[in-house]
């Protein structure tokens, strides 16, 4: 963490590298102004910070309370891993019973994960067209012939072809998300960027 110790200071933690790439494809579009902003420019900072898995959650945790003033800290994980989440904000002090909890929090969870979350939003027919747009259509009408995938709903075939290899998890989550109309963000990353440029969360 490159923590600059200012009081503005957002830390985002997120499990893996296509959610960093989701929300920075948001963030680009987001009204208020994208990106990392600069120091003097009157915006809080804030760094997308790559977990490499939910279970670092709680190393990330602690050391943001070593600094002086400690950054808000803001999340998002899938639904499976809740719980890792939960006793990870509870040993560092944070009054979490519960994952309704978490939003009050600045923590937020996605449905199952990032791309059923986003192939949701989407819809079918248009996570079809950034296949297309991506290069990537011949290969998905390839993976859907296959005998464990023909027949297969389309949005499981969505959600498996997606997350199979993770250079193409990584392009496909910040082009969905380029991709989704402002008024279809999912609710949990809606939910987070608006904590982000908005009202603070604690560390």
């Amino acid at each position: 963490m490159a923590l600059d110790g200012t009081t503005d200071r957002t830390l985002v933690l997120l499990e893996g590298p296509s959610d960093v790439a989701a929300l920075t494809a948001l963030l680009r579009q987001a009204p208020t102004g994208p990106g990392e902003r600069p120091a003097g420019a009157g915006r809080p900072a804030y760094e997308l910070v790559d977990l490499g898995g939910v279970t670092n959650v709680g190393a990330h945790l602690r050391r943001a309370r070593e600094f002086d003033p400690a950054p808000r800290v803001l999340g998002l994980c899938d639904a499976g891993e809740v719980r890792v989440l939960l006793r990870a904000l509870q040993r560092v002090g944070r009054e979490v019973a519960e994952p309704q909890d978490l939003a009050a929090e600045g923590f937020f969870v996605c449905d199952r994960d990032l791309e059923d979350e986003l192939i949701r939003a989407l819809g079918p027919q248009r996570c079809l067209e950034v296949l297309d747009e991506q290069g990537l259509a011949d290969r998905f009408a390839t993976f859907s012939r296959q005998q464990a995938w023909a027949g297969r709903p389309l949005t499981e075939r969505l959600h498996r072809f997606s997350g199979i290899a993770s250079g193409r998890k990584i392009l496909l989550a910040g082009a969905m998300a380029t991709a989704l109309e402002p008024d279809r963000v999912p609710p949990p990353l809606e939910g987070l960027l608006r904590c982000l440029l908005g009202a603070g969360a604690r560390a």
